[in-house]
């Protein structure tokens, strides 16, 4: 599902990425750690195309991410930002909805998803709320909601429990693994929280001085 062959980025004379390589299977889960610094994020960024300079090769679906309209692309992967990435002046509901918004959806569709999925991470009756009514944890919540209503093939998680608390990421943790297994998902999830990785079983990679090394599949 993600090809990355020889994948080099550099920023002016600093190297980022040195020559990166990954494959993960469509359905597989997998964690990426690694220091602040280490390339992480901007591995993320590259699949979804928020950075398009770089040398090597990456491929989604067999396609590369290069070939393909922004458009579609973001049809076929979801993102979680550590930041949350709400809407303020926008209702939880509206906020989920947004995602569907963008691509063209049926406001039916749209609206009947939406609230399926705030159901489905335990957010009903919280629909008419504001982000800063929410918790954190609420409002990560709200996110992965918002990610998961276009379907994506690939859902990518960048530090996605960074603001939250022990008890609230653990719980994330659980909750992200279960729905990636319950809708069939690849997802790549970059985390500094080791002892939560150890708690989750599945493939975990280290980054490292711009490098990918395998550690271990739970």
């Amino acid at each position: 599902m993600i090809h990355i062959r020889n994948v080099t980025k550099r920023y002016g004379e600093r190297t980022v990425l040195d020559g990166v390589n990954l494959h993960l299977h469509a359905g597989e889960f997998a964690f990426l750690r690694g220091r602040s610094g280490s390339g992480k994020s901007t591995l993320l960024k590259l699949l979804y195309r928020e950075i398009d300079d770089f040398t090597g090769d990456i491929a989604i679906d067999g396609q590369p991410v290069g070939s393909m309209p922004k458009y579609e692309l973001r049809r076929k992967i979801g993102v979680i930002f550590q930041s949350f990435e709400l809407l303020e002046r926008k209702t939880v509901l509206e906020n989920v909805e947004l995602a569907g918004e963008v691509l063209g959806r049926s406001e039916k569709d749209t609206r009947a998803q939406a609230l399926h999925l705030l159901k489905r991470t335990g957010l009903s009756g919280k629909e008419r709320l504001f982000p800063a009514q929410l918790s954190g944890g609420e409002q990560q919540r709200v996110a992965i909601a918002r990610a998961l209503l276009v379907r994506p093939a690939i859902l990518l998680a960048d530090e996605p429990t960074g603001n939250l608390d022990k008890e609230t990421a653990a719980e994330m943790f659980h909750l992200l693994r279960e729905l990636q297994r319950e809708y069939g998902m690849t997802m790549l999830v970059v985390t500094h929280a080791d002892r939560f990785v150890e708690a989750v079983p599945a493939r975990t990679l280290h980054m490292e001085q711009g490098k990918i090394y395998e550690i271990g599949n739970g």
